[in-house]
């Protein structure tokens, strides 16, 4: 971490190169990342207000904060520090209406999310792979290839599209093959099925697959094929002339907690937790990065947790763990998979109805958050949560370059944000 700033965005940059240590404008390097983290978090709800699209769902308030951050990072418009902290609040509660947004369009096309049982593991049979964030192209898949003897299976993001009964119903939605998103070069080379790449998260292909690879909607690759009108039938064509795949051993994975699933636990939580017999939840997810030291901290963090605890997560974080066998508590499942990054709305919306349950506050819940950051999407949550009110979460493996010591300083100030250290550590300051 340093304090030095980059900046080259007018040609009054320093030496026709860049501004490197204060803007020739004016800006300083606290406010030059402070925009630079407004950009991120607008990239973030621009990516779920271009899925809620898809459904022929817009919302001008949202469109119209995404001109207004945009326009104020501009040069010579914005030179004020503190209104930048209040366009990033903002872009918090922009980013839950955008997040909100986007679930009521997946329930009201899917229906309201159930628990499911996911295999993860090929059947015998011919496949296509759809990785990504886009359940409108699993849907378009889905139906596409009914009848034709293809297996459809999910990767990464796309495991809860096994939990929306309307996509439920295709039974050639078979199950998952891999994990997280950086799996992909190992996943895709094993399994020689057409994959489909939606939304973010791609990877520049591996050579053994690079003649099996497509992209649609927003993700593009180079000399890879682009569909669009959502017409797959080159995709499927390729299926039906590669051969099967061959049955393999299997494992699973739970997912579909939705709002109201869990909130149909509510009673038996109160009671739960007033008996003492859970004394903490902790959220937990965000972004899987490919730093296997750093992120095994998450791993160990649930491993080490008390048994009087339940985790519920979200985004592809949640790899790190979810394969664990946590048990329950009277009924009540230690480990809550509530879907998607974008499904932290879902959280946010069980917390807040919480608080009616328990008659307390956001911060007075026995609740923690330990999340894992990476990209743009992950700063938008992360904003929406801090304009919740939310105090003490804590956050790692790794801060992104843009947060200097100003930027930490502000958020620990004003928002209690904890760095993590170690699994141990943080559990015994946590649960006391």
């Amino acid at each position: 971490m340093n304090n030095n700033m980059f900046c080259y965005q007018c040609s009054q940059a320093a030496n026709g190169e860049g501004c490197t240590i204060s803007g020739v404008c004016g800006k300083n390097e606290t406010l030059a990342r402070l925009q630079d983290n407004l950009i991120f978090s607008l990239k973030g709800i621009s990516a779920y207000a271009y899925q809620m699209r898809e459904f022929g769902v817009t919302d001008e308030e949202i469109n119209a904060f995404l001109e207004k951050g945009l326009y104020s990072t501009l040069t010579n418009v914005n030179f004020d520090i503190p209104s930048c902290i209040d366009l990033a609040i903002e872009s918090g509660n922009i980013n839950i209406k955008a997040m909100s947004g986007l679930k009521q369009a997946h329930i009201e096309n899917y229906g309201e999310p159930e628990v499911a049982e996911v295999l993860v593991g090929a059947q015998k049979g011919h496949g296509i792979l759809v990785t990504g964030h886009d359940l409108k192209v699993l849907e378009e898949v889905l139906k596409q290839t009914e009848g034709k003897g293809i297996n459809v299976y999910t990767h990464s993001e796309m495991l809860i599209g096994h939990a929306y009964p309307k996509l439920r119903k295709y039974k050639h939605l078979k199950g998952q093959l891999g994990g997280p998103w950086y799996d992909q070069k190992e996943i895709f080379s094993k399994y020689n099925i057409p994959i489909i790449v939606t939304t973010n998260c791609g990877l520049i292909p591996a050579d053994e697959y690079a003649n099996r690879i497509y992209t649609t909607g927003i993700e593009q690759l180079p000399n890879t094929p682009h569909i669009d009108d959502f017409d797959f039938s080159d995709v499927i064509k390729q299926a039906l002339e590669l051969p099967e795949l061959e049955d393999e051993e299997k494992t699973t994975l739970t997912t579909g907690f939705g709002k109201t699933t869990v909130l149909s636990l509510a009673d038996n939580i109160k009671e739960a937790v007033l008996s003492g017999k859970i004394k903490q939840f902790f959220v937990m997810g965000g972004c899987d990065v490919p730093y296997k030291s750093e992120m095994e901290y998450y791993r160990e963090f649930v491993k080490q947790l008390p048994e009087d605890t339940v985790i519920l997560c979200v985004g592809c974080g949640k790899y790190r763990f979810n394969d664990l066998d946590l048990g329950d508590i009277d009924g009540i499942p230690r480990l809550i998979d509530l879907g998607q990054c974008n499904d932290a709305i879902v959280g946010a919306e069980i917390l807040l109805a919480l608080t009616e349950v328990f008659d307390m506050g956001l911060n007075d819940l026995p609740v923690t958050f330990v999340l894992s950051w990476m990209e743009q999407k992950a700063v938008s949550i992360l904003w929406s949560l801090l304009a919740l009110g939310l105090q003490n979460i804590h956050i790692g493996p790794i801060l992104p370059a843009w947060v200097d010591e100003t930027i930490l300083g502000v958020l620990v100030e004003n928002f209690n944000l904890k760095l993590i250290s170690t699994p141990e550590e943080d559990i015994k300051e946590i649960l006391g």
